[in-house]
């Protein structure tokens, strides 16, 4: 085992494993993936590049039974998340958008949508398509750096969208990536993100031991930090919203403001405890 894994140590688990995998499965992930995580975070911009392309490479070879492998090759489970994706999307949708999805992996989302958009736009790091199927004639991949994405003219995309993305960026990077998006969207276009809330984490695989991320979620976000990022990069307008049962409607960014100050202020345990209760997963449409 490399030498940065080695003074990683789980004291306890404060939850039990998920159905189908083991202990010493999840003590594993953690270990790698702190590890990797830990070297990322104190990493330079320069170095982040060579990180970012490997290191998912390993995560997946050292713990085959991740879940989102697993996830992969279940038919049933791609099309269940991909239909609960679709739906933060639907207000936004219409057959005549660009649309772009940061993230995108495996694509098989970003094809989805191409059959409800003019043009469909999938960025990533690398190619995860399977190359037995084809694409569809308005979809394109455009993989990047994880920095740089000149090959996307400004001002050219109606709708971007992130799931799951902005929590594992380095907090350098994260305005950088923001920034990246407003130049892209045309004026009047949206980039619609979820990601997990801080109060209620963590959510990589830190939760079965404690109450901060220390896995690949290397920043989690409140809606209140998010809105003030979002500003910063001179978006005009943030709406917070929530989705229940593929029905999404907006919520007042007062309540979420009182809320984070007041459960933000807890203890590890008793804070999540509250959020899970109070504060929904951050999912926000900031408008160009």
């Amino acid at each position: 085992m490399p030498d940065h894994f080695r003074n990683v140590k789980a004291v306890k688990f404060l939850r039990q494993p998920p159905p189908g995998r083991t202990a010493e499965s999840i003590e594993r992930q953690f270990i790698v993936e702190k590890g990797l995580a830990d070297r990322l975070r104190n990493s330079k911009p320069e170095e982040r590049k060579n990180i970012l392309s490997t290191m998912y490479d390993e995560l997946f070879a050292k713990v085959p039974e991740h879940s989102r492998l697993t996830r992969r090759s279940d038919p049933e489970k791609t099309r269940q998340y991909n239909r609960s994706k679709a739906g933060l999307l639907r207000r936004f949708l219409n057959p005549n958008i660009v649309f772009l999805e940061f993230g995108s992996g495996d694509c098989q989302f970003a094809e989805e949508i191409a059959k409800q958009a003019k043009e469909v736009i999938g960025v990533d790091i690398s190619d995860q398509r399977d190359p037995a199927k084809p694409s569809p004639p308005n979809f394109r991949l455009v993989t990047y750096d994880g920095t740089n994405l000149d090959s996307i003219a400004s001002d050219s995309v109606d709708l971007a969208f992130s799931d799951q993305l902005l929590e594992h960026l380095h907090p350098e990077d994260a305005q950088n990536h923001i920034a990246l998006i407003f130049r892209i969207l045309r004026k009047g276009g949206n980039y619609v993100l979820r990601t997990p809330h801080a109060h209620s984490g963590p959510h990589d695989i830190s939760k079965y031991f404690c109450y901060e991320p220390q896995g690949f979620h290397l920043k989690e976000w409140t809606f209140t930090e998010l809105r003030a990022a979002m500003l910063a990069a001179r978006f005009s307008r943030v709406t917070a919203m929530r989705s229940i049962r593929g029905t999404t409607f907006n919520i007042p960014f007062l309540y979420l403001t009182v809320a984070e100050k007041l459960i933000g202020s807890c203890p590890g345990a008793v804070r999540k405890f509250l959020a899970g209760w109070f504060i929904p997963t951050v999912l926000v449409a900031a408008t160009k």
